[in-house]
């Protein structure tokens, strides 16, 4: 890395943080949402806000290259940027602050003044390179390869990572806490989440599940454990297919469990007495999603019943982002609940309930979150010092999307109606 000392001092009334500090409040009309502590140990901005640690000037040379989430994501996954403190509570109070007093466009002076600031402080540069964790997807957008490729960036990082991050059951999806329980663990709530789903799907013995985008096997191995059902799970990712089929041999239910590397266009079966999809919708895509649920129509016996689980984003909240385009899961696409709903209508399915768990997945994301602050010297040993800052800044970003509403998730439930049913 490229040392520039245009601005000599170390520190005091005159150093890196002080040039910074003006540049940043015009943006937020004098009122900056962070303060700032750079490389030369100066300190400039308001001392009750959340202290934003430039440990290098690459941290400038990443927003410079990509101003916005992706430039401030690469600077925090490197290490280059840092955030003093809880994560979490930092970018909740940034979000409120910027909130609160809006942002702004710079005047054309007012940008000769930061192209002045920015070169003096070195940020103008050739770019840093990009994080190695960084997915950049090749080929038609929702191609059988193309999808394959997407779950695998992120599915296929090592189960050693989800075995390490995720409780006992292996569930990597938003869990349940009972009412008349609001203390159980993360795995009692993943297992009531799991009896909640059989419940709904009206599984018992005998019955036929189809579990579209398994994970790694909580659903259908449950299913066929606790309700006596016989399960086809399919998955795009091998990491998947692998430790599931393993799970299966360990416990004994090869007669009652099999699965599939298979894309769900290509599933040669029906007449399912049940099909779930748990969090795996988000990955479909826009115009992809009402031959998705006309599929899931198709699967079903007439009278079968459909249970899935996806994340909804709000109607002014765009979902996802950069930062989860890129390092999470490339090309998902959320929308509201009820244009979900509709689609699913639209496919011929009756909807005949709908469950919101949004409360629930904060307590889940904050449960993950916890154990890779507890665990956060294993993960970076099996994983690398910049795979565990992307699953933090995840894990933090995604908990404070939940609790403020930007983002939800439902359970919806469905059935096919019987063809003596259809006028």
């Amino acid at each position: 890395m490229t040392q520039v000392t245009t601005i000599p001092t170390t520190g005091g009334p005159r150093g890196v943080a002080h040039f910074l500090a003006p540049v940043i409040a015009g943006f937020f009309n004098g009122h900056p949402p962070v303060r700032l502590r750079a490389w030369d140990g100066s300190e400039a901005g308001p001392r009750d806000a959340p202290v934003v640690i430039l440990r290098h000037r690459d941290a400038l040379r990443h927003v410079v290259a990509r101003p916005g989430e992706l430039g401030l994501a690469r600077a925090y996954v490197t290490g280059a940027l840092d955030v003093e403190g809880d994560l979490t509570d930092a970018l909740r109070r940034v979000g409120a602050g910027v909130r609160r007093h809006g942002t702004s466009s710079l005047a054309p002076r007012e940008w000769v003044r930061a192209a002045r600031v920015l070169l003096a402080v070195g940020a103008v540069g050739t770019p840093p390179p990009v994080p190695r964790g960084e997915s950049r997807p090749r080929g038609p957008l929702h191609s059988r390869e193309r999808d394959a490729a997407a779950v695998s960036h992120h599915y296929d990082a090592g189960n050693g990572i989800y075995s390490l991050l995720l409780d006992e059951t292996m569930a990597y999806s938003c869990a349940y806490w009972p009412e008349d329980d609001p203390v159980a663990t993360l795995a009692d709530a993943q297992r009531a989440k799991l009896d909640l789903v059989c419940r709904e799907l009206g599984l018992r013995e005998g019955s036929r599940l189809l579990d579209v985008g398994c994970g790694w096997g909580s659903l259908a191995l449950h299913a066929a454990r606790a309700y006596g059902a016989r399960v086809t799970a399919v998955t795009l990712s091998a990491a998947q297919r692998d430790h599931v089929a393993a799970r299966i041999r360990e416990e004994g239910l090869t007669d009652r469990v099999e699965v599939e590397l298979r894309h769900y266009r290509d599933i040669d079966r029906a007449g399912f007495d049940a099909v779930a999809t748990i969090e795996m919708g988000e990955h479909v895509g826009r115009d992809e999603y009402a031959p998705f649920a006309r599929r899931l129509r198709s699967l079903l016996r007439p009278g079968g019943r459909l249970l899935v689980q996806q994340m909804s984003r709000g109607s002014d909240h765009p979902g996802g982002g950069p930062f989860i385009e890129r390092y999470i899961a490339p090309d998902m696409h959320m929308r509201p609940l009820g244009e979900t709903v509709t689609l699913l209508e639209d496919a011929g399915l009756e909807v005949t309930g709908v469950r919101s768990l949004r409360r629930h997945y904060v307590r889940t994301a904050r449960s993950w979150a916890a154990e890779l602050d507890r665990r956060y010297d294993d993960l970076v040993g099996l994983a690398g010092e910049e795979t565990a800052r992307v699953w933090r800044l995840y894990l933090a970003g995604g908990a404070l999307a939940f609790e403020e509403g930007r983002m939800g998730v439902h359970q919806i439930a469905a059935r096919r109606p019987a063809p003596e049913e259809i006028p």
